[in-house]
């Protein structure tokens, strides 16, 4: 992969205008892949408006006035994706990244910037037979409730702590919010899981303002009768 990035082909879910300049940012290799995540010279010069251009993001950055999940992030190609929370200490203010109708990343600003939501992609057993969390974001954290937290649950974690404040469970009845396909940024009651046998996705039917179906992997858990997060108006 090269080392820069032509406006032109960035992933569809920046929410940049691509004709502004021939060339912006690239991420890093880091917690979000490049397809779900922009850099942070794009959250704070593009989206926020604290910045003209890199230079003074790449100030305001090395002061350390920018926290991605509770911890002071200096590197201006870092990932912010799904979820993410972004908090500026000196004008007290917290966004998080989510997804608006078109797929497209946006920050709302939110009052409780000392939560975040986060998805249980895969369980492991480490050494010592702990059981090891393998989250959305690319984190890990250990828990002793293995029979508790299954895949495609989300849990709430605290900031910067990480401590696990609520469980969510992937089942009928609980909110989801769409995170791919052409439904991503809907958010809705599950209906019905429907099991397929085959090398195909397992199938949702999701019931919001309307009924529709997607595929379960678009699914990430938000709650169980209302958001457990402040969802910044979404």
């Amino acid at each position: 992969m090269g080392l820069h990035q032509k406006r032109i082909s960035v992933p569809r879910s920046w929410p940049t205008n691509k004709k502004d300049h021939y060339w912006i940012v690239k991420t890093n290799p880091g917690t979000h892949n490049y397809d779900s995540s922009v850099p942070l010279t794009v959250v704070i010069r593009d989206m926020l408006k604290l910045a003209d251009n890199n230079r003074e993001v790449i100030r305001v950055l090395h002061e350390g006035n920018v926290q991605v999940d509770g911890i002071v992030r200096r590197n201006f190609k870092f990932p912010v994706g799904f979820f993410d929370v972004v908090t500026i200490p000196a004008i007290d203010k917290s966004y998080r990244m989510l997804l608006d109708h078109k797929g497209r990343l946006n920050l709302h600003e939110v009052a409780d910037g000392n939560v975040k939501l986060t998805q249980i992609k895969n369980k492991t057993i480490i050494k010592g037979g702990n059981i090891q969390l393998n989250l959305y974001d690319g984190t890990n954290i250990l828990s002793d409730d293995v029979e508790v937290y299954n895949t495609k649950d989300s849990i709430l974690l605290s900031l910067p702590g990480k401590e696990i404040v609520e469980h969510i469970p992937y089942k009928v009845g609980n909110l989801t919010m769409i995170v791919g396909g052409q439904h991503a940024g809907e958010i809705g009651a599950i209906k019905e899981i429907k099991p397929v046998r085959s090398s195909r996705h397992n199938a949702v039917i999701i019931e919001g303002n309307y009924e529709f179906e997607t595929i379960e992997d678009y699914c990430f858990m938000i709650g169980v009768s209302k958001p457990a997060i402040d969802m910044g108006g979404v």
